[in-house]
């Protein structure tokens, strides 16, 4: 028989997702970037007490650079606490930033950070170049999703 009480929480670091992305914006490529942390940022991240709602990546002077990520300072910090909306640099290789920066300005996509997670115990950001969608795309996705929702209830009432 099971022990009763209180159920354990999964144990392992949080993901951060920006829904909002994928509601606004029409993913095209997506590329893996590591993130340059400081102090007790990567505990906070851990913990999933971070915003990506008004993040985007930037290119300057040849480097990839996450702007507007909100990251909540750590309760537990005692010394030193950075801003919580400070500009972050990201780690790419050459040729990804090359590229992002040529899609970028060639076809006029933007640049959005789709999710936050640990891998083997390094912070990664996934990154995204998107198309801005229309009025009219929301809708439809919206209307895919309610379709996909009721076909779910459908196959489990049988």
């Amino acid at each position: 028989m099971a022990k009763k009480g209180k159920a354990e929480k999964p144990g392992g670091p949080a993901t951060i997702q920006n829904r909002r992305a994928t509601y606004e914006y029409e993913i095209i490529d997506t590329y893996e970037a590591g993130l340059v942390l400081v102090g007790s940022e990567a505990k906070s991240l851990f913990a999933g007490k971070a915003n990506l709602t008004d993040a985007y990546v930037r290119i300057l002077n040849d480097e990839a650079w996450i702007l507007q990520l909100d990251i909540e300072p750590y309760k537990f910090s005692t010394a030193f606490t950075p801003d919580r909306r400070r500009d972050r640099k990201l780690l790419l290789h050459r040729k990804e930033i090359d590229l992002i920066e040529r899609r970028a300005q060639e076809k006029g996509l933007a640049v959005i950070p789709l999710k936050i997670y640990f891998k083997d115990g390094r912070a990664k950001v996934l990154i995204g170049t998107g198309r801005g969608k229309k009025q009219y795309d929301k809708r439809q996705s919206i209307a895919e999703r309610e379709v996909k929702r009721e076909i779910e209830r459908g196959m489990s009432r049988d």
